[in-house]
């Protein structure tokens, strides 16, 4: 039996393969946004998992992430329209503080991440989910995407980010094929805009035409 929460928000699970331009669409949506990457778990938890036959971290494991927190977030979100959140520094692999997220009386709001498609089915039980989205633009054009924008932002070392880079863009589709089949549907960043702009004025997400 389910459980449902009462609720006067409702969240869109925003997800894809790292680089695939979540938080693109989430800031263009014009919704209020959770960063969902914010609930990673810090580099000296003892619960990391690692990239089998090698000593680095995999921090493209769900296991690497704080699921419980991320749900309770969200639920927050939905109920009082507020939570408070940690604050991650990726280059640092630790939580550097907390801040306030504030969606008002918004009826629906966005959370983007890697992996959100992990708590499609706890959203749905508890009554809280509009719709779960996950973005692919093709391997190598997010591979390229991802690249340059982790150099940019010095999230890790050039030789991690290289070795992570090529195992991903290797796992991309079955990457989008476990996303969609805990629930996410699969689209590109068109068509996400346009399910977002649907559930934003109460339609039916899925009704909203594909371009």
């Amino acid at each position: 039996m389910s459980i449902h929460l009462p609720s006067s928000a409702r969240v869109v699970l925003l997800c894809g393969p790292s680089g695939s331009g979540k938080s693109l669409v989430a800031a263009r949506s014009g919704l209020p946004v959770l960063r969902l990457d914010d609930f990673y778990k810090e580099g000296d938890d003892p619960t990391l998992p690692l990239v089998a036959g090698s000593s680095d971290i995999d921090w493209d494991h769900p296991g690497s992430w704080d699921t419980e927190a991320a749900v309770a977030a969200i639920a927050e979100l939905c109920r009082a329209g507020r939570t408070e959140v940690p604050v991650y520094d990726i280059s640092l692999s630790a939580r550097t503080g907390t801040e306030t997220v504030d969606i008002a009386r918004t009826p629906l709001f966005v959370a983007e991440g890697i992996f959100a498609a992990e708590i499609v089915g706890r959203c749905r039980e508890l009554g809280l989910l509009a719709d779960a989205l996950c973005l692919s633009r093709g391997p190598l054009r997010t591979f390229r995407r991802r690249f340059v924008r982790d150099l940019r932002e010095g999230r890790k070392s050039v030789p991690f980010l290289v070795r992570r880079g090529w195992r991903l863009m290797r796992q991309e589709r079955s990457i989008v094929v476990r996303q969609t089949a805990l629930g996410a549907h699969p689209c590109s960043k068109d068509e996400a805009l346009g399910r977002l702009a649907a559930a934003a004025v109460g339609r039916d997400p899925a009704a909203s035409p594909t371009p």
